[in-house]
């Protein structure tokens, strides 16, 4: 494979509803690895195919992704199915698990479907966080207010992912529900312990690990008697006990670098951050929202040795989260998937 070829760990955004001249230069770097849309790169399904397009033009290897979890978080709308927050499913959990997961799958597999479409390849979904009624950000995104009704849907939804496709991003490693801040604006400090932890934010993490999630994205939430850096950019979290404790294979993918829960010292701009967390163990990373950061993001990668940007295992990974062949969509079932999707909105 030719280094042009490659996958590097940087995931990009983009500033609007086309690729500019100087966006077209940054995408043709093999230090970016991806492209992550928001709602402001879309308008309706035929501006955002033609996005798609120019950017497979410049480089057709590049993974294409989004935040598409449903609820508050749904970055594509008009033209598409409007997604219920993984909270819904709750009620019906409570009443008959088995419908509840086989709802939870149809959705999961309606999302996937719905990004298949724009020839994008995954969603960073599920989340696996435990929603304790501490935290506004995280709230009903989460799949469940106990460990095990977090697992056992995000595991459901994550399957019909796999069935259209589409790799998962489980998140937030090991568990962003605990703390009342947004890491987003501030910083987050988790006091408890290892152990309890394991016991309870952990177990949904652990089944996905184990049922074989393609990807994890760290929080960055600081667990003080763990480790003093965010998980984002903790050895300890990612390397010992992802990687050596859990036996975690997939790839470690990293939330926006530039959110203030990333910044340690009060850095000007995320450079830093960045190279710790390719250090500590992250496959890729996103620097978002800010252009010139941005570019001495990239370039601070580049100055990097060639063995910690292109290293065999990783670009083993982020090949792995490229969407699969997909066979002829039911259509009887995209109906049913959308009728439910209405139904839980309501």
């Amino acid at each position: 494979m030719s280094k042009t070829a490659k996958l590097g760990p940087l995931i990009i955004d983009l500033k609007g509803l086309d690729v500019s001249a100087e966006e077209k230069d940054l995408l043709s770097r093999p230090v970016v690895g991806g492209v992550i849309f928001f709602a402001r790169n879309y308008t309706d399904p035929q501006q955002l195919d033609a996005l798609v397009k120019q950017i497979r033009a410049i480089r057709p290897e590049l993974l294409l992704c989004v935040d598409q979890e449903g609820g508050r978080v749904q970055r594509f709308r008009e033209g598409r199915t409007l997604l219920p927050a993984p909270g819904k499913l709750r009620a019906s959990y409570q009443e008959d698990p088995a419908k509840a997961k086989a709802m939870a799958t149809e959705l999961g597999w309606l999302t996937a479907i719905e990004l298949r479409e724009f020839d994008l390849d995954f969603s960073f979904a599920p989340v696996l966080d435990v929603d304790y009624g501490k935290n506004k950000v995280i709230a009903d995104r989460a799949f469940g207010d106990t460990p095990a009704m977090a697992a056992a849907l995000a595991r459901a939804f994550w399957r019909g992912m796999g069935e259209a496709g589409c790799a998962g991003v489980g998140k937030h490693f090991p568990g962003h529900g605990f703390v009342a801040e947004d890491t987003h604006v501030e910083s987050a400090r988790d006091l408890r312990s290892y152990e309890e932890l394991l016991d309870a934010d952990m177990r949904p993490f652990i089944e996905m690990i184990e049922a074989g999630v393609e990807a994890m994205m760290p929080a960055h939430v600081i667990y003080p008697a763990c480790d003093p850096s965010p998980a984002s950019q903790s050895a300890f979290w990612l390397t010992q006990v992802l990687r050596e404790r859990l036996q975690y294979r997939g790839a470690i993918i990293s939330d926006d670098m530039g959110m203030q829960g990333a910044d340690l010292d009060g850095e000007e701009d995320e450079s830093a951050s960045v190279v710790r967390a390719l250090q500590a163990g992250c496959d890729l990373l996103m620097a978002c929202n800010n252009p010139e950061r941005l570019l001495k993001v990239a370039n601070k990668l580049e100055a990097l040795p060639e063995d910690l940007l292109f290293p065999e295992d990783s670009l083993r990974r982020r090949d792995s989260m490229r969407r699969r062949p997909l066979g002829t969509v039911g259509q009887a079932r995209l109906a049913r998937a959308r009728e439910l999707a209405q139904s839980l909105r309501q």
